[in-house]
């Protein structure tokens, strides 16, 4: 925890001197949560929390007063909800931040969003996609016309990616048009819509005039309704290249979200050109790594998903100087589907059953986000339990091996760590989850993210 001198100390450069940190330790988030003592300050490193300090009580609303002035909010209203944004230099460094405000029971909550599209800068191929996903992408996004979905839950980067693309196609002889809701870069060389719900300027009415400004690519921020999604797949089909995001786990769910927002199948059919869906996960730190031998139980994931027979695998070995808990930075775990026409005439078929449509999306040479997840971990990318953390795995695997249990055994070179073994059963019964001691409970039974 850290102590700042909220006696001696403006209460300007406290705030500075916070996001300064924040910013210096790569944090995505900034937490002020109100509690009994006053304000607790936490920072999403690497997609996990962690405590910075303790605002006490008699500077709580100075502090979130300064936060609201500089992001252009209102300071006399705490009751309800604002959101707005910070773009200042401070100590010689540019920020462009979020901010949102929420009243509590024990006072205001403000979080800090840091966005940094660094990455987007760097090109494709730094968006951690193996060689022939990126040979899809960059097949997919040079097509004249069609709708690109990029998916994922909230904060796991799918306006990076989008951002990246664009900047790929960002020449000088294409007219390319963004309608967003918020701006979260702004890219020289391409127009950019910020919608206003207030004044009527919504999705679907800056898209029907985007259509009259003679665009060759649009983005649409993100997919939230029907009308915003049968305007989106109607530009793609009338010459125009569309990206949009939206919020749903992979290829196979993105599809039958688009039909449940009535967009029709033939259309669908039509303009689906292609869909990259994504997770983050830690990277294991490269200074301190080591490595172990497999579990019983990632041996049988290996080799039911990979294929492979694995005896050891990289993970973290405490931490160093140069880390935090043995990750450093974040990766993306994706899945790239491209349409070919046996799926356009699968999507067109209103009779064609969700397994059937599921077993020929993933037998078009499509690479899973758990396949793509365990090749990052045999490459010593990410941990295993980093993916078994954000990816469900598939129950069949309990079926044909019997029950796992979560059992205490411990491995003669790492005795700490917790081990799944395999205990072979007679009972027919399918255990719904397998959760080890130091993980969360995420197996389930959707089979969604798997082969």
């Amino acid at each position: 925890m850290v102590e700042y001198d909220f006696k001696n100390d403006e209460i300007a450069n406290i705030v500075n001197n916070i996001i300064i940190y924040a910013v210096s330790k790569r944090a995505s988030d900034i937490h002020f949560d109100p509690c009994e003592q006053g304000l607790k300050v936490r920072l999403r490193i690497d997609g996990v929390l962690q405590d910075h300090a303790i605002v006490p009580i008699a500077y709580q609303k100075n502090l979130a007063t300064r936060i609201k002035l500089i992001s252009n909010m209102n300071i006399t209203e705490s009751r309800l909800p604002q959101d707005g944004a910070i773009k200042d230099t401070i100590n010689g460094i540019d920020l462009d931040m979020r901010v949102s405000s929420l009243n509590t029971n024990l006072g205001e909550k403000i979080v800090i969003r840091i966005l940094d599209y660094s990455k987007s800068a760097e090109g494709l191929e730094s968006l951690g996609f193996t060689e022939r996903n990126l040979v899809k992408i960059k097949k997919m996004i040079e097509v004249p016309n069609g709708i690109i979905l990029v998916t994922g839950a909230t904060g796991s980067g799918k306006s990076t990616t989008v951002y990246t693309m664009l900047q790929y196609l960002n020449r000088e002889e294409t007219n390319i048009i963004t309608v967003e809701d918020p701006i979260e870069m702004n890219i020289e060389g391409i127009n950019q819509v910020q919608v206003n719900s207030e004044i009527g300027l919504t999705f679907g009415r800056v898209l029907r005039s985007i259509l009259r400004q003679d665009p060759n690519i649009i983005l649409i921020g993100e997919i939230r309704d029907s009308e915003t999604a049968q305007i989106a797949v109607r530009a793609s089909i009338t010459g125009h290249l569309v990206f949009s995001t939206v919020h749903t786990n992979n290829s196979l769910s993105t599809i039958e979200r688009m039909l449940d927002m009535n967009v029709e199948r033939y259309l669908l059919s039509s303009a689906l050109t292609g869909i990259v869906s994504q997770k983050l996960a830690r990277k294991l730190c490269p200074h301190c790594r080591k490595k172990r031998p497999t579990t019983s139980y990632e041996k049988v994931v290996f080799k039911e998903i990979l294929g492979k027979d694995v005896a050891e695998i990289d993970d973290v070995n405490g931490h160093c100087d140069n880390c935090r808990n043995g990750y450093y930075g974040r990766i993306a775990i994706q899945e790239v589907l491209l349409i070919d026409e046996e799926i356009r005439n699968a999507i067109n078929d209103p009779t064609m059953s969700r397994e059937k449509l599921r077993e020929l999306v993933y037998t078009r040479d499509v690479t899973t986000l758990l396949q793509d997840g365990l090749g990052k971990v045999l490459d010593g990318i990410t941990t295993f339990e980093e993916i078994y953390k954000n990816i469900a795995i598939d129950n069949d695997l309990d079926e044909k091996y019997g029950e796992y249990s979560n059992s205490n055994t411990k491995t003669d070179d790492n005795p700490e760590d917790t081990v799944l073994e395999i205990t072979p059963s007679s009972d027919a019964e399918v255990i719904d989850s397998i959760t080890p001691d130091n993980s969360p409970d995420i197996i389930t039974n959707d089979i969604e993210d798997v082969i």
